[in-house]
């Protein structure tokens, strides 16, 4: 039995971890971590109606002391998808209690080299700025198509809903990275205005609005013709499936950093 805590648990994405995880045979949730509600059931809070291992069982617990409850209930893996300061300080108490990590909190660029010191091979950890299979396949595919026609202009569109704090998306900005590496670096323009004649650079757009879960296009514009790439989720499912396979995955894993893509086999 796989042993789970999950933090920002009333989250929308932490409630939807949990539910997948009480409907895993082989899961127990055993610890659940916010900073409302505390002492709440989490099924109570989360919509939970998994009949797993450990479905509704767990209280809410305050997520400052959750280096003393993961000492207490010794998980497997810790799963966060919460706020980039808040994930700092929860992948230093994983870390610090021999936890195992999944970790899908957006807007981690600034923090990438603090958390990589913190774990610094003492866990095995998978870190991801999408933990969707199908945008993995995209970031693949990208590669693929950029080998052929990286010298056409090249446009990154992303749409999510009005709640998103962080702009462009990660998984925007991780297709302009796969992109750029491949054709040896390109500069990156951050939407346009005013006189902005196009250059040899990747264009990255956002645009937020409504509850649209996430919907990622890349354009390639050739001389007569183009190519559209494109991934849309259509609920917060692909992300929550993908990481509940991370967290099955890392256990095994050597200890350091690992991407979804080690663990899809990509």
């Amino acid at each position: 039995m796989i042993t789970v805590a999950v933090t920002g648990a009333l989250g929308r994405m932490g409630s939807l971890i949990i539910e997948n995880v009480g409907d895993a045979p082989d899961m127990e949730l055993v610890a659940a971590f916010d900073i409302r509600d505390i002492g709440m059931p989490v099924g109570a809070g989360t919509g939970t109606t998994g009949t797993g291992a450990g479905a509704g069982d767990v209280r809410v617990s305050d997520a400052s002391e959750i280096g003393t409850l993961l000492a207490s209930t010794s998980p497997d893996v810790l799963i966060d998808f919460t706020i980039p300061d808040a994930a700092v300080g929860n992948v230093r108490a994983a870390v610090e209690n021999g936890v195992a990590i999944v970790l899908g909190t957006t807007g981690l660029e600034p923090y990438q080299d603090e958390i990589a010191g913190i774990i610094a091979g003492s866990v095995p950890a998978v870190i991801a700025p999408n933990f969707s299979v199908g945008v993995n396949v995209f970031w693949k595919l990208l590669a693929e198509a950029t080998a052929y026609i990286g010298d056409w202009d090249i446009e990154i569109l992303e749409v999510h809903h009005r709640h998103k704090k962080d702009a462009p998306s990660g998984t925007a900005m991780r297709a302009a990275d796969v992109i750029s590496k491949e054709i040896g670096g390109k500069e990156l323009v951050y939407g346009r205005e005013g006189l902005a004649p196009r250059g040899d650079e990747i264009g990255i757009h956002a645009i937020r609005g409504g509850d649209i879960i996430g919907d990622h296009l890349v354009l390639f514009a050739g001389d007569g013709e183009r190519i559209e790439i494109k991934h849309q989720a259509h609920s917060r499912q692909a992300f929550a499936g993908g990481a509940v396979k991370a967290a099955r995955w890392v256990l095994d894993a050597p200890k350091g950093v690992h991407g979804m893509e080690e663990v899809l086999g990509l």
